[in-house]
């Protein structure tokens, strides 16, 4: 028979044991479960280049969007002086930034982007948001001229000689919202036509330099309502380029009147890249 001793010995080791266990487990067990997740690649900066009669605060919804996921988020201002100053001046901004890069271009920015985007090796992906994909030689007018349809037409636009000879030429207010804002309220329609930054009427027939779509994956986001590129020009823009292609209905300015779908598109993009 045990003595007293023995059996509170017992059951102080068996207490012991039980908490040892315990404690086994508790380190254990969460460290399997919290065990952190780590990318091996790091989310590209995601690069916006607004167009012509607009400033980066179009982007503002996507922008907030975009932020919210985790995303570090550049809009860099585009002079709108013509597709070759513009493009050299995006691409030495670009050189500014470490890290994969997805760029994005709206309406004119196309044009931006395509040239801009050629060599730099950190881009990674290209989106294009109802904008012009232009091949070398191509123009603006050349474009529209080709693919009828727009109302972007010289008599919708109001020409005023600026310095050193060059013309800016403005979307006259009364057709602003007809032209790029049909899908926006008519208040915020009207905000927009205000606060338009003109574009150099050279740019209109400045030709594109060599593309970097021909060498870098492109995404494309065509607006079915677009009555600023014909969305015939967009779809064929769109194929040449292999890019892939997410038509919604939706305004010139789909970015404004849209900016979830159009945050969707350029996070698949990004998804791509890492």
């Amino acid at each position: 028979m045990q003595s007293p001793f023995n059996i509170r010995n017992r059951k102080l080791q068996l207490t012991f044991t039980g908490l040892a266990a315990a404690a086994i487990a508790v380190t254990v067990i969460p460290s399997a479960v919290a065990a952190p997740t780590t990318s091996r690649h790091p989310k590209p900066t995601i690069v916006l280049e607004h167009g012509a009669w607009a400033d980066g605060s179009s982007w503002d919804g996507v922008v907030t969007r975009l932020q919210a996921d985790g995303y570090t988020v550049d809009v860099p201002p585009n002079p709108l002086r013509g597709p070759d100053s513009d493009s050299v001046y995006l691409a030495s901004y670009l050189q500014t930034v470490s890290g994969p890069i997805v760029l994005v271009g709206q309406s004119y920015g196309g044009f931006v982007i395509s040239d801009a985007a050629t060599g730099n090796p950190n881009i990674k992906a290209l989106v294009y948001v109802d904008a012009y994909i232009p091949a070398q030689g191509e123009t603006i007018n050349s474009i529209n001229t080709q693919f009828p349809g727009s109302q972007l037409v010289p008599s919708a636009l109001t020409f005023v000689p600026s310095a050193g000879g060059v013309v800016d030429a403005y979307i006259q207010p009364n057709l602003f919202r007809s032209i790029l804002a049909n899908d926006l309220p008519a208040k915020r329609a009207a905000e927009l036509a205000a606060t338009q930054r003109p574009i150099a009427a050279s740019a209109l027939t400045e030709p594109a330099g060599p593309p970097a779509w021909a060498s870098i994956p492109s995404w494309d986001v065509i607006g079915t309502e677009d009555h600023a590129i014909p969305v015939a020009a967009q779809e064929f823009m769109a194929e040449r380029a292999n890019a892939t292609v997410t038509e919604i209905k939706a305004s010139h300015l789909s970015m404004v009147s849209q900016p979830g779908k159009v945050t969707a598109i350029i996070e698949t993009a990004a998804h791509k890249t890492h």
